[in-house]
């Protein structure tokens, strides 16, 4: 150990996890979009998009109202910046240490939940 007894994931997790985060964040910029048309497009667009997600949205669209479609683009702008803020906690490497206790989060919790700052016993301990 000798005199750094930071914890830390290696460079090469926080690589790992970087990828991941990216991706993650592509994605859920993609989905933001769709959230977005789909309320300022007053759903006129038909088939136009055929993917899955739209098509949820669109016949989602009659019962949701523009309210909860609303709420829908701030959660994901508030993961997003989630994701943003834990691509730069991977650059200072303190990502995927718990901000309680310390410790390194659980791998496989990252793997679900890539911008988690608690680990488990923490999240257990609020």
């Amino acid at each position: 150990m000798g005199t750094d007894s930071t914890v830390r994931y290696s460079d090469k997790d926080l690589a790992e996890f970087k990828t991941l985060l990216l991706e993650k964040i592509e994605k859920a910029e993609h989905d933001l979009e769709l959230i977005k048309s789909a309320y300022m497009n007053d759903h006129n667009n038909g088939t136009d998009d055929t993917s899955p997600t739209f098509k949820a949205f669109e016949e989602g669209s009659a019962t949701m109202s523009k309210e909860a479609n609303s709420q829908l683009a701030i959660r994901q702008e508030k993961f997003i910046r989630d994701l943003k803020n834990a691509i730069i906690r991977i650059e200072n490497k303190s990502y995927g240490v718990c901000r309680v206790t310390g410790k390194l989060i659980n791998i496989e919790r990252l793997k679900l939940v890539p911008h988690a700052t608690l680990s488990i016993e923490a999240k257990n301990m609020q």
